[in-house]
């Protein structure tokens, strides 16, 4: 390939790969008005926090992970928002499963934009896993921090870049790389 060639596909795979990162960090062009709140379990403090959000806001509410169906369920209520505005759902155990487990139910309802809530210090990791998995499927994330001072305590880079390269893995594969992983694939042949 001569050295023209050459250069002209290495400046457009910079230029692709540089857009690539921009997208992913910004979450694209401007949305669409948010249709829903989707709150990351962890801690309650952002529950209630997505529930004034969805009294004032009037927006659906997804719970992914969160506390227990009887004190959500009374959280919600409490905050005046309806019963048929909220859904929970237990199946994910970490941030990875918090988009993969509910991604395509929020394509298949259509779902162009969601507020993203979970803590100041998940945030980062949230929205880079976040924006891989559902912006795959056309759907952009909005962050809503909850404060957790005093109790913050900011991620690791390798921790969330681990994240991230795992989500990326899943939309290769559509499988977990956790569940991949040497001790896993041992009790699976056990």
């Amino acid at each position: 390939m001569p050295l023209v060639r050459r250069l002209l596909l290495v400046s457009l795979l910079s230029v692709a790969g540089v857009g690539g990162i921009w997208w992913v960090r910004t979450g694209g062009f401007a949305p669409a008005p948010a249709q829903l709140i989707l709150v990351l379990g962890g801690d309650i403090a952002r529950e209630e926090h997505a529930a004034r959000l969805a009294r004032n806001h009037r927006l659906p509410v997804l719970v992914s992970g969160g506390s227990n169906p009887e004190y959500a369920r009374w959280l919600f209520r409490r905050a005046g928002v309806p019963h048929d505005q909220l859904k929970l759902d237990y199946r994910a155990r970490d941030t990875l499963g918090n988009f993969t487990s509910v991604v395509d139910e929020l394509q298949r309802a259509r779902v162009r934009h969601a507020l993203l809530v979970t803590s100041t210090d998940h945030m980062p990791r949230a929205l880079l896993v976040g924006r891989l998995v559902a912006g795959s499927r056309g759907i952009r994330l909005s962050p809503v921090p909850v404060p957790c001072d005093p109790d913050c305590q900011p991620e690791r880079r390798l921790k969330i870049w681990g994240d991230g390269l795992r989500a990326a893995i899943w939309l290769l594969s559509g499988r977990d790389l956790k569940a991949l992983s040497p001790r896993s694939l041992h009790q699976a042949w056990r």
